[in-house]
């Protein structure tokens, strides 16, 4: 069983997400933060269940798809922190620090 932690980065991401949200529907807005979150529970028992990010070619970063937003996480041996949420129209930036 892998723990899942998430980023400052991450967590800042989904609050910004999630405002831009509000603004017209604050019910979805809370709605899809509560889908993110459980997205990411089940990679407590699966961490590997997800793809690859295409991009990148690394197996250890991943990515689970949520409304058009994607949760960009990396595998380590007994946990999986989740690194980024991207709207999946726009191009992965600063690939390095994945």
């Amino acid at each position: 069983m892998a723990r899942v932690i998430w980023t400052e980065q991450a967590l800042d991401d989904l609050d910004t997400i999630c405002q831009f949200i509000a603004r017209d529907a604050p019910r979805y807005a809370e709605l899809f933060a509560a889908r993110v979150f459980r997205a990411t529970e089940r990679l407590e028992q699966f961490p590997r269940s997800s793809r690859a990010v295409p991009e990148l070619g690394r197996p250890e970063i991943r990515e689970v798809i949520v409304h058009g937003y994607r949760i960009i996480y990396r595998l380590f041996p007994d946990e999986v922190a989740i690194l980024t949420v991207h709207h999946g129209a726009r191009l992965l930036e600063d690939v390095e620090r994945l």
